[in-house]
């Protein structure tokens, strides 16, 4: 039995999406690509359900164009959050391995590392500009919306779409190693109240090689303690009954998304809580929900306090703030907001 040429394997591919979404028409790209054992990527590749033209040029070059497409929805999700901003990219840094966009709309942090392919794609006449990271899973979309310059994006598409798509090669991370248990619980502490910068945290994880979840365990409830699991809700419809504004982070290898401003308009549609206001929406599976913490860290502005949602498997889901600027402290009505989802006092 010869092995499928790309062209057999794409066929395939092709007539089992058309069988799946004949039978459920609803499933999102994620959950296509998941039931189908494949990645997202490789779905769009094999044209299943859309057009698309692979975009030559590194990471930095294509993304550096996305700042004449005007207004656009970008999108940034992990298995368990999806984060929806409207507004332009402003203030691009996309020179390095790191990059950054600064807009008072889109606020990015990218590791261009992981970005491994983008296209061009058409799913039933909404266009948008997708990049995948070396598994095929999907890292950051930028939808172009009525308020978007079309002619750019078709200038954009002409000037960097390949003759052909690519193969995709598919590769695997290695699974994360680092241990899950602090050696030296007070060597940590003391690094922890050392801080003055919340940049300096996950290099004192490196430091202690210890991941995330572990060194929350092992700090003292006044900087990190355990809060209910539906703490993200009460925090959620409290921000918007007092008009507190927050900061949503949602990450995956290759992206951090960011929102800061008020929230309203808040709706449960089964296991989902979502925030559905014009400029911002977010999806959470809460029943993906495993823990919730509140953390307390020490910066050159005072303390700054954050609600972090982890997975069964320690997969920091989606993490909050107070909406807050450098050389501004803390707002009081968040600290006082989270404070109140904990059983014990914080530090500070």
């Amino acid at each position: 039995m010869h092995a499928l040429s790309s062209q057999e394997r794409a066929a395939v591919l092709k007539a089992n999406y058309d069988a799946l979404m004949a039978a459920e028409p609803k499933l999102r790209a994620r959950e296509r690509a998941t039931r189908l054992q494949v990645s997202e990527a490789e779905l769009v590749a094999a044209q299943c359900g859309v057009e698309a033209k692979a975009l030559n040029g590194t990471p930095q070059d294509i993304f550096l164009e996305l700042a004449s497409l005007g207004e656009v929805m970008v999108l940034s999700r992990n298995d368990w959050c999806v984060h929806e901003r409207h507004g332009r990219y402003e203030e691009i840094h996309a020179k390095g391995p790191v990059g950054m966009v600064l807009g008072k709309d889109i606020d990015l942090r990218m590791f261009f590392s992981h970005w491994k392919h983008a296209f061009a794609v058409t799913e039933n006449s909404r266009l948008s500009v997708q990049f995948f990271d070396a598994e095929g899973t999907a890292i950051h979309k930028v939808y172009i919306t009525e308020k978007s310059d079309s002619a750019a994006y078709d200038a954009l598409v002409q000037k960097l779409a390949a003759e052909q798509i690519p193969a995709i090669q598919i590769e695997a991370y290695p699974a994360d190693s680092t241990p899950t248990h602090c050696e030296d619980p007070a060597a940590l502490r003391s690094h922890w109240l050392s801080l003055t910068d919340t940049h300096s945290f996950f290099p004192m994880l490196k430091q202690h090689k210890v991941t995330r979840l572990g060194a929350l365990k092992a700090a003292g409830t006044d900087l990190a303690q355990v809060v209910a699991i539906d703490a993200v809700e009460t925090m959620l419809l409290g921000a918007a009954e007092l008009q507190v504004p927050i900061m949503c982070f949602v990450s995956n290898r290759g992206m951090v998304q960011i929102h800061s401003g008020p929230i309203q308009k808040l709706l449960r549609t089964g296991p989902w809580f979502n925030i559905l206001d014009p400029m911002f929406n977010l999806h959470l599976d809460t029943s993906a929900i495993s823990e919730c913490w509140v953390v307390r860290k020490l910066t050159s502005d005072g303390w700054v306090t954050s609600l972090e949602v982890y997975t069964t498997t320690g997969e920091l889901m989606v993490q909050f703030f107070g909406e807050r600027r450098p050389g501004v402290p803390e707002l009081p009505e968040w600290c006082k907001l989270l404070s109140n989802l904990c059983a014990t006092p914080l530090a500070g």
